[in-house]
């Protein structure tokens, strides 16, 4: 796992509470916030994802 996969599961977990806690507290601002949050987790783990893939393909090819 690179750094940029772990990092986009962090944001993706924070964001899911903050998402949470603004549907259970009825504060709309606070789960959008945490949407955006986790969308952008999503994006960060998918690009550690694709630089994971990327490398294993390089290392098969040596």
């Amino acid at each position: 796992m690179n750094r940029d996969q772990l990092k986009g599961r962090m944001e993706q977990a924070k964001g899911k509470t903050k998402e949470m806690a603004g549907r259970a507290t009825d504060d709309l601002s606070l789960e959008a916030k945490g949407r955006v949050q986790k969308n952008v987790g999503d994006m960060r783990g998918d690009y550690g994802d694709a630089k994971e893939r990327a490398k294993d393909h390089l290392d098969r090819r040596h």
